[in-house]
């Protein structure tokens, strides 16, 4: 852009050492046009001054016109696209008070007005309505805030919070002395204030679609791997693998239509960040309600280190944790050893996939967790082990029957006759759809070549009985659990594993499918601590204040005809998120199920519904569900009730249950039955039954059983009802009392 824009050349390249700039690509680029790259020596970033003023001249800009505003730390990556516009056309004293643009174009006179007229960052700018985008009664203009000026257009950038749109023009009237968000928080309080600029998504007018697809390109390009390369030769720099905690995994891409569709933090605008909170400073810390004392030396180690990973959106991020690096080269080196492909030519009329890097911490595995709660509580009680174990490339050992062709992995250096070639896959890789089913088929196939059996109720679980002593493993994806009470039988299969695939002992299960797992005397405990911090950050809700409840009592929510609409998309991704802390929170089922119902059509009550439940969550981030050792409770107990045509919009009734085997709680569920009841009787019948027709026969079996004394119905006081808080909103004073019998602690709680 500088030689076609500017009619120059550059000669050097002054920076620091950030693996962006470390690349081979960058340096082959930099060599083959004779281009000089000098870098700064360690720990000595006044030898890039220039560059090091200019980023400390453009956040000081930038705070100043946040905090002038009264705006939302979210909103930093306007302010900064903002701040570099405006430095451009202001002049400076260090290159003779000229404007940074009238230097660069060796102008002799700076125009007198900049390409579109300044604006203060943050003010009320009442964006014009076109006839297409208003009804005869409705408003001519929507009341938005000025976020700043478009890079290729000639237009200001207004951004409407209510629905999340971005609008670019100049049919703009801005009042400059008012702030959006000054004005708002003075009628709508701060803690509002705070919700409404929740998970900050970049929403495109119409006219920029294109302008979209373009950007997307740009992001999944950036994707490349520097400095691959074939061969037992590292991918990059070898550092010794510090953690196992990470994994980098060379992934099929997508196809073209889901590349169209990005994740959040690639819609144009960068992810928040968030600054540490200060007591003096935040009204609510988080350490007031969550802290590690209780904890041993060695598990408050394992989760302190836990906290500290997070997972990089691109290579060049990735570059910069020793630990993502190291198991990059890993990656690439089983890659090669198992001999995953072979460079072919592509044959005629054979479309290649794509292929790029996805990074994530292995979690949220399709596992039936209600299999694995079963053998915690049988771990708890009888005093057996928990052995965890992980087999590398899970999905390489899987074989491939189909002919599939891979383009060559971004950014990879081969011999230059071979650049034109693809990859022919001889083993199934991440991305595949085959290949779940490929590793699976052979992992199975192992396990009773071995002589276990694999359990009907779920095929995840393979069972072995040998003695009168019992081993049991269940696997989610690569990673499996081992439980049961022969020693030698364990070490037998382990070493059985490690000849038939590369297997890593994890040692004492810790972590698995995002849950972290801490055991002691009295039992064994699960949590989502990681999961609910990380949710309440990425929300913007860890300085909120919190509530004792997750939903308020006798709240019934339906979907009303002239009800103030909210983001439908942002919606439906927090639920998703929520939903997912049942596994250890399973109080939270009713509250969830009523939020749920609602995914379709969502007004503003259902978002203050699910903001309540994060405040709930604030409260106790560490909460989670006990396995006590219950060594002498061994029968198997139900709780179950219905609320009877709850339901305001339709009448129907909400049912709930909860499960105890041998003391400790293993299953739930609150829902929202199918049909209408015309009966309390009739509600209760359909419980935990989906087939309503069947009501008849159902009364019959369970008669039966209580005549063979097999089950037993006695009555429970509603005071000793678990299973309402399935079915209702109930008071903070009963579900308090609820939490206790179900087993719910907190470890992590402050003194």
């Amino acid at each position: 852009m500088i030689e076609t824009q500017y009619n120059a050349k550059v000669r050097v390249l002054r920076s620091d050492n950030g693996g962006e700039y470390q690349s081979s690509d960058l340096q082959k680029y930099l060599e083959g046009h004779g281009i000089i790259h000098q870098t700064t020596c360690s720990n000595t970033p006044q030898q890039n001054g220039v560059a090091e003023r200019k980023n400390r001249h453009l956040l000081e800009v930038v705070r100043a016109s946040l905090i002038a505003a009264k705006t939302p730390i979210s909103y930093w990556g306007e302010a900064i696209t903002s701040a570099a516009y405006l430095i451009n056309w202001v002049p400076s004293s260090s290159i003779n008070f000229q404007t940074p643009l009238q230097a660069l174009t060796n102008a002799v006179v700076a125009p007198t007005v900049p390409n579109l007229p300044p604006r203060v960052f943050g003010c009320v700018a009442f964006v014009h309505l076109h006839k297409h985008q208003r009804t005869k009664l409705t408003s001519h203009a929507l009341q938005c805030v000025f976020v700043g000026y478009a890079l290729h257009k000639k237009g200001y950038r207004c951004y409407h919070p209510p629905t999340r749109q971005m609008y670019i023009t100049m049919d703009v009237v801005c009042h400059e002395d008012s702030m959006y968000f000054s004005s708002e928080s003075e009628l709508q309080g701060e803690y509002h204030k705070e919700i409404q600029t929740l998970n900050y998504d970049y929403h495109i007018s119409e006219e920029d679609e294109s302008g979209q697809s373009e950007l997307v390109n740009q992001e999944v390009g950036e994707l490349d791997m520097s400095g691959q390369q074939f061969g037992f030769e590292d991918v990059f720099t070898e550092i010794p693998n510090q953690s196992s905690s990470v994994e980098g995994v060379l992934n099929l891409e997508p196809d073209p239509f889901m590349k169209r569709l990005p994740h959040r933090h690639n819609r144009g605008i960068p992810k928040p960040t968030y600054e540490p909170e200060l007591s003096t400073k935040v009204k609510y810390p988080m350490s007031n309600y969550v802290s590690t004392h209780r904890l041993s030396e060695s598990n408050k180690s394992f989760v302190n280190q836990l906290s500290t990973v997070s997972i990089p959106n691109s290579v060049q991020e990735a570059l910069v944790d020793p630990r993502w690096k190291a198991t990059m080269n890993e990656e690439m080196k089983s890659l090669h050893k198992n001999e995953t492909w072979e460079l072919v030519e592509c044959p005629p009329r054979k479309k290649p996939v794509g292929c790029r890097w996805i990074y994530t911490v292995k979690y949220k595995a399709d596992a039936k967790i209600n299999t694995i709660r079963v053998l915690l509580s049988l771990a708890a009680n009888l005093d057996w082990p928990l052995q965890q174990f992980d087999v590398k490339n899970a999905f390489l050992h899987g074989e491939l029957s189909e002919e599939v062709y891979m383009d060559l992995p971004p950014g990879c250096m081969v011999l230059e006759k071979q650049c034109q070639k693809v990859c022919k896959l001889k083993k199934s890789l991440y991305g595949l759809k085959q290949s779940p089913r490929a590793w699976f088929g052979r992992f199975t196939k192992s396990m009773r070549a071995f002589g276990y059996r694999q359990s009907n109720s779920d095929h995840t679980l393979f069972l072995k009985k040998q003695h009168g002593k019992i081993t049991t493993l269940i696997v989610y994806v690569d990673d499996m659990v081992v439980i049961g009470n022969d020693p030698e039988e364990r070490k037998a299969l382990q070493n059985y594993l490690s000849r038939e695939f590369e297997m890593k002992d994890l040692g004492p299960l810790k972590y698995f499918l995002g849950i972290e797992v801490s055991r002691s005397s009295e039992g064994i405990f699960l949590s989502q601590r990681k999961y609910t911090l990380d949710l309440l950050q990425g929300t913007g809700m860890s300085g909120c204040q919190p509530v004792n409840t997750p939903i308020e009592e006798g709240l019934k929510l339906c979907v009303e005809p002239n009800q103030v609409s909210t983001d439908k998309g942002r919606y439906q991704r927090l639920v998703g998120r929520l939903m997912y802390l049942t596994h250890t929170r399973p109080y939270l089922a009713y509250a969830l199920s009523v939020v749920s119902q609602c995914m379709h059509n969502p007004g503003e009550q259902h978002m203050n519904a699910v903001m309540r439940i994060l405040r709930y969550l604030k409260n106790a981030p560490g909460k989670g569900i006990l396995f006590a050792k219950n060594v002498d409770h061994q029968s198997i107990e139900v709780y179950t009730d219905a609320d009877w045509a709850g339901a305001v919009d339709d009448r129907r009734s909400t049912f709930g249950y909860f499960t105890f085997v041998g003391g400790n709680l293993m299953t739930w569920k609150s829902k929202k039955q199918n049909v209408i009841a015309h009966s309390s009787a009739k509600a209760e019948f359909k419980v935990q039954h989906d087939r309503t027709k069947h009501v008849e026969v159902d009364r019959f079996f369970i008669k039966e059983k209580l005549d063979d004394k097999i089950v037993e119905l006695p009555k429970i006081r509603s005071e000793d009802q678990l299973a309402d808080i399935l079915t209702k909103a109930v008071s903070s004073q009963v579900f308090s009392k609820f939490l206790d019998k179900l087993g719910m602690c907190d470890i992590y709680a402050p003194t």
